[in-house]
């Protein structure tokens, strides 16, 4: 094949891909993540209605990630061994239907005897075994279909679903909250029920819409599906050459291990900040829908500083400091809101943070999927967003706990910010074979 030619079909070839995948996978992130931290601004009103302390909405919002961190790796094994298509489609279903039933918990409370404090636990619970493995599944699924120079972008374009989930989603979960009395709900109750649809739905859409491999890819043509199975070969041919790893060497790799660290840093500060900055808004004195609208400010400096900082971290072919860097000013701008008063200036450091948060993650993907491919990257993978997803359960408790105790949010907010720099540190401290990621040799025709 003439070098003219394959430039062709890697144009072609990879702008369908694009095209078609990943503003369908981004609706689905966007709609997993809202219902993930919904529960964040359903608590301006729905811990008083359920007399939840801080401690125990923390503890609640928390636990998701427990069960999220049991049944991470198991999930991501069975969707590469069953296909994307299925086994996303069956997670959206799942959770779909148990965030509905978050509405329900005075209900579910009443009729099982539980309390209103146990039903929300228990829910959060199941809501996070549903959802286990929908993260990291995505990211193996565009490793099978991006060559790895592309990776930082996509996963950039995928995960801006986080941010954006904030900044679109904050100000509807606003007006949702003051939909109070229909039917005898609460506005929070009924914002549970409405944002649980998009996910049932999806559900559905995803099974029939999501093609697995490129090689099953009948909307690409032959030659296109040709070069982009070669390509992606040649890259998992050439870690392999490196080093082929198992399952089980991958679940126990220090290199996992540290990236499941810096991981775990990168997550405290963004689910710390996360379930408690509405309520940290709400006490500048604001309404409840200004609250949620002011809430989504860091959050749309952070979708354009991811989007801007993985395209940044593709044109230099630099991972480790793209990481770095970012980690550092979220930690920074942590720390420098709690000696800030003025509303308007603590606003600004939680967007200096919201860039650094949400800048980190596209290229800290780049990673792990730099060195392990198959069923070993599925595991890795899982490995890494499971241990740091743990910090989904640690910050926003610590946040709660450290509130109730000492009435202030200034200890909890440092703790996130020392995590931060830990996970900086780490990170420099990790090696990254740059080799690996340079285009590799044309196969032999």
């Amino acid at each position: 094949m003439h070098a003219q030619e394959t430039t062709t079909f890697a144009t072609t070839a990879l702008a369908k891909v694009t095209k078609r995948l990943v503003p369908f996978l981004i609706v689905c992130y966007f709609v997993a993540y809202l219902d993930r931290v919904n529960v964040g601004f359903a608590a301006l009103t729905m811990n008083q209605d359920l007399g939840l302390s801080q401690t125990a909405f923390g503890f609640g919002a928390g636990i998701f990630f427990i069960a999220y961190f049991i049944f991470e790796v198991p999930s991501n094994l069975l969707l590469e061994r069953f296909g994307a298509r299925k086994w996303i489609a069956r997670i959206m279903l799942s959770w779909g239907i148990l965030s509905g039933l978050m509405a329900f918990i005075p209900n579910i409370a009443r009729a099982t005897g539980l309390g209103n404090e146990t039903t929300f636990y228990l829910l959060r619970v199941l809501l996070g075994a549903a959802e286990a493995g929908f993260f990291p599944g995505i990211i193996f699924y565009l490793t099978l279909w991006f060559p790895t120079e592309y990776r930082a972008r996509i996963v950039g374009y995928f995960m801006a679903a986080i941010p954006l989930s904030t900044v679109i989603g904050a100000p509807i979960s606003g007006l949702l909250l003051y939909l109070h009395g229909g039917l005898g709900l609460a506005g929070w109750q009924w914002l549970f029920i409405i944002e649980a649809v998009p996910a049932i739905i999806l559900a559905g859409v995803v099974f029939f819409y999501l093609t697995d491999r490129p090689t099953e890819a009948t909307w690409l043509t032959s030659d296109e599906r040709s070069w982009l199975a070669e390509k992606l070969l040649a890259e998992r041919r050439q870690r392999d050459a490196v080093r082929q790893y198992t399952v089980m060497e991958a679940l126990f790799n220090p290199k996992v291990i540290g990236l499941s660290l810096v991981y775990f840093g990168a997550v405290a500060t963004n689910y710390g900040l996360s379930f408690f900055l509405p309520q940290i808004v709400k006490a500048f004195g604001l309404n409840t829908f200004l609250t949620t609208l002011v809430s989504a400010a860091p959050y749309l400096v952070g979708v354009l500083g991811m989007i801007w900082w993985g395209r940044r971290s593709d044109h230099v072919g630099e991972r480790r400091f793209h990481t770095a860097v970012p980690l550092f000013v979220a930690a920074a701008g942590i720390a420098i809101s709690t000696v800030l008063d003025d509303p308007t200036l603590k606003m600004v450091a939680f967007s200096i943070a919201g860039f650094g948060i949400f800048a980190c993650l596209p290229v800290f993907w780049t990673l792990p999927t730099a060195f392990l491919s198959g069923a070993a990257a599925a595991a890795g993978i899982a490995v890494v967003n499971s241990i740091g997803n743990l910090a989904g359960f640690a910050g926003p408790f610590a946040m709660g706990w450290i509130r109730d105790h000492t009435g202030s949010y200034t200890g909890g907010l440092l703790l996130l910010a020392g995590l931060g720099i830990i996970a900086t540190g780490i990170v420099l401290t990790l090696s990254h074979d740059e080799a690996l990621e340079r285009v590799p040799r044309p196969l032999p025709e």
